[in-house]
């Protein structure tokens, strides 16, 4: 399995869960989580990362998530997605693109989620 697989795996485990442990399994210790490429707000660190996520969290069964990898090397990878929220306050399809950087146990050292929804 590759880091970007791995990384994938872990992150898409920790979304339907949202369990804190699930989620500090998707990051290093010291990770830096950009939410959007220009956003005003970033996480760092798993203390400030994991509630972070849990304030912004989706619900288990309420999105769809298809993936690819764009391109990866051992360190780094660009992740296209496609999130689908069928209802909800979301509801709508959002283009992803997640570029991530790895530590040595592929955890994600850098994560930038660049997303925008798609016009109806």
């Amino acid at each position: 399995m590759t880091n970007a697989t791995d990384f994938v795996t872990r992150y898409l485990t920790a979304w339907q869960t949202n369990d804190p442990a699930d989620i500090a399994a998707v990051f290093a210790p010291d990770a830096v989580y950009h939410p959007r490429p220009n956003a005003s707000q970033i996480a760092s660190g798993i203390e400030e990362i994991v509630p972070f996520w849990l304030e912004e969290r989706d619900e288990p069964g309420t999105w769809e998530f298809e993936w690819s990898i764009a391109v990866e090397d051992a360190h780094a990878a660009a992740i296209r997605g496609v999130t689908t929220y069928p209802t909800g306050p979301k509801q709508g399809t959002y283009d992803n693109l997640w570029l991530v950087r790895f530590d040595d146990e592929g955890r994600a050292v850098e994560f930038t989620d660049w997303w925008i929804a798609r016009k109806k």
